[in-house]
């Protein structure tokens, strides 16, 4: 199996060969189109390195939600060619590229009127799967099919009996986003690509109008490297304008950020075994399966406060809880939100009407020599974006380069996933875990769970349960720490699990042992595991102040109350 450990030795060490030798590609940003582009770059063969100011996937790519889709809205748009697309990365993730992370997901649209909507949503859904099996990545999902009122409360017993009159089912997929990211990151890294997180660009290194390389800032030693590279790729997402500022160059289009927020409950308060889409006077609402959860939402509103932390607010959280409540026979109250999460998206503005048509797709620039700039587009079609970007990188390399392959490039623990889940009770067996236990493992690291069950052989305390979150095991935070670039306690809560989501406490219970499982990883002495503890529960404070103010400006405000940490 192919591996990557991206421990501080590996950080250090990326950091330090970036500067030694002029890359081919430096990509700047590590979401998923950064994560995604650096992938297709070194697996083309080329010299590539990929720098983020804060960890994988701390901005948009943490904060989705959580669905690989094929757009079924879009088709109502007659987007079809944007759909037909997402539908073939949904298809080659499902199938090949991540089957390990991307599960099917099943959804059911309520019908509230007779006759007509059965016939008009039924088209759509109908076509949503024609186009899908067309090009033969439908197959592992059902097709959809049309339910009575009856047989739909008997799939969604949560359901008010007047909010339908019938209903659709079909499916699409979902993932965890910033689980994601990260395994993107370690492929790249895998097939020879330098990664390093908490590094910050701070300016373009420039040679007359060509942009030539960037100065990067070790946020954590505090060091500052002069990085060279042939061609840059700017993937900073909603960052995108602040990034192209340091060149000093007018854009050719602008990002402009929407908000979006998700409330998580528990399984027990929506009696369903279905995922649930409805219409709402602007958009539409999911609630979505997640473990022993549900999430819902999302919102769409326009965001120009602190992008590193976009914050709920009151009127945010009431707004969802209104829409879902209007269809549910037992209402949600405040008191059923496990976890509150806020995300931006990056939406293109463009100064002609021809480029603000752009907002729901992605667009490829070369503003100035050397720099590639991506935005825009959805999670789901992030490969289809890093291969339109690396071929503009390409086109400005001006040698012979091989063509994109990710296609063909599963994700690290793709490979023999399926056969160990098949082998599930045995290894169960072998290792004295349950067998729910040896699942999850496998679902969320495939067949790199091997790696996490050699570290519960050496240390059998690392195979109990974490204190406060018993769902993840306590060898998932050492090898955040050590396989997967974890540097703070924030990034083994908030995005190499999901426990900050997931528990009422917010995480605060498994702060401190969290801590100390990673502090002999990183180096960590009492006095920086007590500061870690500390600022996760400033943090986690911050939010819930945010969630109390009654509008965007106050719950801003809160949720900077809490800074950043850095290490001393």
């Amino acid at each position: 199996m192919r591996t990557a450990a991206l421990g501080p030795a590996q950080r250090a060490e990326s950091l330090a060969g970036m500067a030694e030798r002029e890359l081919d590609v430096l990509v700047v940003g590590a979401g998923v189109v950064g994560a995604g582009t650096a992938l297709d770059a070194v697996t083309r063969g080329l010299s590539t390195g990929l720098v983020e100011a804060r960890d994988w996937a701390s901005g948009t790519s943490s904060r989705s939600s959580k669905l690989i889709h094929g757009g079924l809205r879009y088709l109502e748009m007659l987007d079809f060619a944007l759909v037909r697309e997402a539908l073939k990365e949904r298809g080659l993730l499902l199938e090949r590229l991540a089957p390990h992370l991307v599960k099917p997901v099943p959804f059911l649209y309520p019908l509230q009127h007779k006759g007509w909507e059965r016939l008009y949503a039924g088209s759509g859904v109908a076509l949503y799967d024609g186009m899908s099996m067309a090009r033969g990545h439908g197959r592992g999902l059902p097709v959809h099919r049309h339910l009575s009122r009856r047989r739909a409360l008997r799939v969604a017993p949560c359901l008010k009996k007047d909010s339908l009159v019938g209903a659709l089912q079909y499916y699409d997929a979902q993932m965890d986003d910033a689980r994601y990211v990260a395994t993107l990151v370690r492929t790249a890294a895998s097939y020879g690509a330098k990664v390093a997180n908490r590094a910050r660009v701070t300016g373009f290194l420039r040679e007359g109008e060509r942009v030539v390389g960037a100065r990067v800032q070790d946020v954590e030693g505090g060091g500052e490297y002069e990085i060279r590279a042939r061609q840059i790729v700017n993937a900073t997402g909603v960052w995108t304008d602040d990034t192209q500022a340091m060149v000093g160059e007018r854009g050719q289009f602008h990002v402009r950020a929407s908000k979006g927020i998700h409330l998580v409950v528990p399984k027990d308060r929506i009696h369903s075994t279905t995922g649930l889409i409805l219409r709402t006077e602007k958009s539409v609402l999911f609630v979505i399966p997640w473990g022993r959860h549900w999430i819902v939402g999302t919102t769409d509103t326009d965001w120009d406060l602190d992008k590193a932390h976009p914050a709920a607010s009151s009127a945010d959280i009431d707004y969802l809880l209104e829409h879902v409540n209007s269809v549910l026979a037992v209402p949600l109250t405040r008191d059923d939100v496990q976890g509150v999460y806020a995300g931006l998206r990056p939406l293109l503005a463009g100064e002609s009407d021809a480029t603000s048509k752009l907002s729901r797709e992605h667009t490829v620039a070369h503003p100035v020599p050397g720099l590639v700039v991506v935005a825009g587009g959805k999670y789901t079609t992030y490969r289809v974006m890093a291969k339109d970007a690396v071929d503009a990188a390409v086109h400005g390399l001006d040698q012979r380069v091989a063509e994109c392959v990710t296609e063909d490039v599963p994700l690290l623990g793709a490979e023999g996933y399926r056969a160990l889940w098949n082998a599930r009770a045995r290894i169960a067996a072998r290792t004295g875990l349950h067998v729910v236990r040896v699942e999850h493992l496998l679902n969320r690291y495939g067949a790199a769970a091997e790696e996490l069950l050699d570290l519960i052989t050496s240390d059998p305390s690392l195979g109990e349960p974490l204190q406060g979150a018993e769902d993840y095991l306590r060898a998932e935070v050492v090898y955040a720490a050590s396989h997967e670039g974890a540097r703070h306690l924030d990034d083994v809560l908030t995005r190499r699990t999901r426990i900050s989501i997931e528990t009422f406490d917010r995480g605060t219970r498994s702060a401190r042992e969290s801590a100390e499982l990673m502090a002999p990883v990183l180096g960590w002495d009492k006095d920086q595991i007590e500061r870690e503890v500390q600022h996760y529960k400033k943090r986690v404070e911050a939010e819930r102040e945010s969630q109390r103010q009654p509008d965007d400006l106050t719950a801003d405000a809160a949720r900077l109350g809490a800074p950043d940490i850095v290490p001393l």
